[in-house]
């Protein structure tokens, strides 16, 4: 029993030098963890004793990587395996109303494999630079016609390191005769822009596409309704995330991230602001009355105040059942200089003024209820009523809020058919990023959504199943955890030592049971025996008590007879001694009437 005490000490002073470990971690910066590990040096040395021998990790799944193939027609695929930035076309242009030297597009793009990579040769489109506008495009096959098919565009992106402001959109470029892709800005005609953008805590996820006015020859932005999901995880989680945007010749889109559906809708009924204008609009010329009234409820008119409402009495009023508290030090006052404080060497009075001690609580006020010209405390007026004002009633003039007329709205039309918008030729990224080293990789427009579910499989699928492979299991997360915080070990070992020592020290320390051996050696009988015949002898007791119980009952049923019959014949003695009294007692009352009585011989 000694050494399972000393084995309990040593467990409860490992948990407190974890303890102490744990609350010194949360009070310091990371620097001062390097004084948390000493002061546990003395613990972990011990730990390290128990801590069991790491066994060599099974070999990590190998996922090879190969450049995905469309495997259907395609209007734009790019996985940059190649290497190279071939086909796309860097701008050169400089950004309108902007200072020379932040206006032109000098950020750095590069094709380079993705950090953290686990897929060897999965190479990708990288934003290197940030704080610059950058600006990059490339041609389609052929450009695309909105007509009985769907569009279908999907990429990647990862923010490798984070984003702070920025975004990672794509632009696909309106096929225009005046399209330069050497000159491709801001102000460049796009059809749709579709894509990630953060600032601050906004975190959206675009469709924008630009609409045509058929009476004006205008175009207007019209932006999706903003998704219900949660997007925050898509550009904190630094992984990589796939964007697909679906536009079906119904009107009717769709986005994906990640193969899942976080928005839908019509281009018709779910864009802002609407495709088509309203039939009617609020005649701009038309003036609200002078005479309207607008007003639903008036003062009454009719009301008078009262004769005894007083205006003038004040909300607040002494409390005139105040009494002061005894120990009131009236001739004290507050505040006192401080006796302890010195003028500096420095002062200079005829620069600073006249020196003062700073002032301080009174200390003779800390023990008394207070100091200084006792006032009485003020309490609410009972008497007070404020400013009257007469009672409202409804107005009976009330006309409701005014409203322009409506007239036909001079630039209706209806666009029933928004799918077919401006044929595009072109894909570009044209961002501002206050974060470096955005990757984008596997640009892909197609009509098929087959097509792209196999360009996805083959690009995105295989990094998400490289991760997954790559990701250490619950063990290993916690042993990575202890190698950056080695005090962990003593909460690993307390937590898998502890409940064993407990179920060691309440389960097993009973008395030792003695081996078949010994029984062998004294002949004396084993458990098993000694639990038989004490079976069969309380058998025995069992039924000799019953037969006891028995033979008890039966002399208790004889005497309960006799006891009965007994009472019994009671029972008729005393009613027959009943009746023969009133007999008794009529006979003595008629021998005592005066009529019996014998005459007396004189």
């Amino acid at each position: 029993m000694e050494l399972k005490w000393l084995l309990y000490v040593a467990l409860l002073a490992l948990g407190t030098l974890a303890v102490q470990a744990h609350d010194t971690d949360d009070d310091n910066d990371g620097d001062d963890v390097v004084d948390i590990e000493d002061d546990l040096d003395d613990g972990i040395e011990d730990v390290e004793e128990l801590k069991p021998e790491t066994s060599t990790p099974p070999p990590t799944p190998k996922v090879t990587y190969r450049a995905p193939v469309p495997t259907g027609e395609v209007y734009f695929a790019e996985s940059f395996d190649k290497g190279t930035l071939d086909g796309w076309i860097l701008s050169r242009a400089k950004k309108d109303d902007t200072d020379d030297e932040i206006s032109k597009y000098d950020g750095k793009w590069e094709v380079q494999d993705m950090k953290d990579t686990k897929l060897p040769g999965d190479k990708g489109l990288v934003l290197v630079t940030r704080a610059k506008h950058h600006a990059i495009s490339s041609k389609l096959s052929k450009p695309f016609v909105f007509d009985t098919k769907p569009l279908i565009i999907q990429y990647e992106v990862n923010f490798q390191n984070g984003i702070e402001c920025g975004g990672a959109y794509v632009k696909l470029l309106s096929k225009t005769p005046e399209l330069n892709l050497d000159q491709f800005h801001d102000k460049t005609p796009y059809t749709i822009m579709f894509g990630p953008d953060k600032c601050g805590e906004d975190y959206k996820l675009h469709f924008i596409f630009r609409h045509k006015n058929p009476k004006t020859g205008k175009y207007e932005e019209k932006h999706a309704k903003r998704p219900d999901a949660d997007l925050k995880t898509y550009f904190t989680d630094k992984k990589t995330h796939l964007y697909t945007l679906v536009l079906n010749p119904d009107n009717s889109f769709e986005i994906l991230v990640d193969q899942t559906v976080v928005n839908s809708g019509n281009l018709l009924n779910d864009m802002s602001p609407p495709v088509n204008p309203p039939r009617e609009i609020e005649d701009p010329n038309d003036q609200k009355p002078e005479d309207w009234d607008e007003r639903p409820k008036i003062p009454d008119p009719d009301a008078v105040k009262p004769d005894d409402w007083d205006e003038d009495a004040p909300a607040k009023i002494a409390d005139e059942n105040a009494v002061k508290p005894e120990g009131w030090l009236d001739d004290e006052p507050e505040y006192v200089a401080d006796p302890d404080a010195e003028k500096p060497e420095d002062w200079d009075e005829d620069m600073d003024g006249e020196w003062e001690a700073p002032q301080i609580a009174n200390p003779k006020c800390e023990t008394a209820p207070g100091c200084g010209t006792w006032q009485r405390p003020m309490i609410d007026n009972p008497n007070y009523k404020g400013k009257w004002k007469p009672p409202m009633i409804d107005n009976v003039n009330y006309q409701g809020i005014w409203k322009p007329r409506k007239i036909p709205n001079p630039d209706f039309f209806e666009d029933l058919e928004p799918f077919k918008m401006t044929p595009f030729s072109a894909v570009g990224l044209e961002l501002w990023s206050m974060t470096s080293d955005i990757f984008f990789d596997n640009f892909i427009i197609c009509t098929e959504r087959a097509v792209a579910e196999d360009w996805a499989s083959d690009g995105w699928g295989l990094k998400k199943a490289a991760d997954g492979a790559a990701e250490p299991g619950v063990v290993g997360q916690m042993m990575a955890a202890a190698e950056e915080r080695p005090w962990l070990w003593v909460v690993y070992i307390l937590t898998v030592a502890l409940p064993v020592f407990l179920v060691v020290l309440f389960c097993c320390s009973g008395k030792k049971q003695p081996s078949a051996a010994e029984y062998k050696k004294t002949d004396a009988p084993q458990p098993d025996v000694m639990e038989e015949e004490k079976e069969e002898e309380k058998d025995k007791g069992d039924k000799e008590e019953e037969e006891e119980e028995e033979e008890v009952n039966e002399e208790k049923l004889g005497s309960d007879a006799d006891i009965g019959s007994a009472s019994q014949e009671e029972e008729e003695e005393e009613e027959e001694e009943e009746e023969r009294k009133p007999a008794s007692e009529e006979e003595e009352t008629v021998n005592r009437s005066p009529r019996n009585r014998k005459p007396r011989k004189d």
